[in-house]
């Protein structure tokens, strides 16, 4: 399927009205799942088809697709990596009560998201740098090409009206600490880490945003103890991942790169800033083709515009919240539990989770 950047910010701007509605919620191995006929009905995607482990469901341009027993999610053609398989519950597809809150509800409805900040400050991160040279490939190190993405972006986000600030601006280490540091120092702002990818036969773009609370990081072998602690990064979980949305997206749509989708970590940048961040890998370097994109000074010009589209459009998806709270740091999304019931014999949890209002309606 082809896309055009228009195309794909149109859907992801789509404001929602409301009704009344409920959620029924299901008990799962400890956890809370919502079934895909529920998730439609509240956003008004029509009927779920399905065909064997497959499912999709759309209305007009908006749509939802997956499969049973799989972390793969598309929403608009834009993949996502949930936190927990689709799940089957009494002959019905459900999805996590956590990826509903998490991902379903802020990529589709960013208008809702309450605490966002006004944005009038962007943090570039290059990667790397010093003696960390990062990954290498016949053409060049990481380092170097992440410095030179974020020296063309800083230019294009001066020119649309932004400060911008740099955590490093030439070939010198910065520790990951240091970095989170320059990060702090800011409010109404947004930081963006470029990097590079290397490994195996792999190829493409992936963009990562902070794992929230009790959800396993994709770059672990497991869950750990320490995914239940609270990081500075989790009071922004909606607006970390409505940029990511809005980067992944520009990057994807434009470079037609393979989509490696929209990942859970908790890198250090992410993990302890108090604004939203993401970290954005722009292609393997142990890949020739990848790599030789990389090295076409085009390709890196193509990403700083990319970035600058995508601070762009997350300011125009969370801008009806902007008048409330300019000026004061956000508390964090907060939403009120609506009406739900539960299935016979099942109780709800995750009490830390709230669920979203005000369904959608054509």
């Amino acid at each position: 399927m082809r896309w055009t950047l228009p195309f794909f910010i149109a859907i992801f701007f789509l404001l929602a009205t409301g009704r009344a509605a409920e959620w029924t919620l299901y008990k799962v191995g400890g956890r809370d799942f919502v079934t895909l006929e529920n998730l439609s009905e509240f956003y008004n995607l029509g009927s779920v088809r399905r065909a064997n482990n497959d499912f999709t469901m759309a209305i007009g341009q908006r749509s939802l697709r997956g499969t049973a027993n799989s972390v793969e999610f598309y929403i608009n053609g834009l993949k996502f990596n949930l936190s927990y398989p689709i799940t089957e519950v009494d002959g019905k597809l459900a999805v996590s009560r956590m990826d509903l809150t998490k991902v379903i509800e802020p990529v589709l409805r960013p208008s809702k998201i309450k605490g966002a900040e006004k944005v009038d400050t962007i943090i570039l991160d290059a990667g790397h740098g010093g003696h960390d040279r990062g990954a290498l490939s016949p053409y060049g190190c990481e380092a170097d090409f992440t410095l030179d993405v974020v020296r063309r972006t800083r230019a294009l986000l001066m020119q649309a009206g932004f400060k911008v600030v740099l955590t490093r601006s030439n070939d010198t280490f910065i520790s990951l600490n240091e970095r989170t540091r320059i990060a702090n120092r800011y409010t109404n702002a947004l930081f963006i880490s470029v990097h590079f990818n290397s490994g195996g036969a792999g190829t493409g773009l992936e963009t990562y945003t902070l794992a929230p609370r009790g959800v396993p990081s994709m770059m672990a072998d497991g869950p750990r103890v320490s995914d239940f602690d609270q990081c500075a990064g989790n009071v922004n979980d909606a607006q970390n991942m409505a940029l990511a949305t809005a980067t992944h997206a520009s990057l994807v749509v434009r470079s037609r790169m393979f989509d490696r989708g929209i990942k859970r970590a908790r890198f250090v940048v992410i993990r302890d800033i108090a604004i939203p961040g993401v970290l954005i890998e722009g292609g393997f370097l142990s890949n020739l083709d990848d790599a030789k994109l990389v090295a076409m000074p085009a390709y890196r010009q193509q990403m700083a515009s990319c970035i600058l589209q995508a601070t762009m459009n997350y300011r125009r998806a969370v801008g009806s919240q902007i008048g409330e709270v300019a000026g004061r740091k956000s508390d964090g999304p907060r939403v009120e539990i609506p009406p739900f019931r539960t299935s016979p014999g099942i109780t709800s949890g995750e009490p830390e989770v709230v669920i979203p209002t005000a369904p959608a309606t054509n």
